[in-house]
């Protein structure tokens, strides 16, 4: 293609263009998206722990936003961790 060419293009027809890269772009960014609420094991994982005596505890904190779906099922805000880990970080 030269780059001296024109595209003519009805208007219907280039707003419909537009719609498809925008819904494209829009699911590409939503597969890269990381999911606002997490489980333990990825909290673990990010904190680098291994007990859930320590998981509690964080959990307990104020800090940390949490979204207890049943005894067994607790989801964590995973920015509220990022957070947390922001804020108990020691500079030297």
């Amino acid at each position: 293609m030269n780059s001296n060419e024109t595209i003519c293009i009805n208007t219907a027809a280039f707003y419909a263009l537009l719609d498809q890269v925008i819904e494209r772009v829009d699911e590409k960014y939503e597969q890269s998206k990381e999911p606002k609420w997490i489980d333990g094991n990825e909290v673990m994982r990010m904190l680098n722990i291994s007990s859930r005596t320590t998981l509690q505890s964080v959990k307990d904190s104020p800090d940390v936003t949490v979204s207890i779906m049943s005894k067994k099922i607790v989801l964590y805000d995973r920015q509220s961790i990022l957070n947390y880990i922001e804020n108990h970080s020691k500079r030297k």
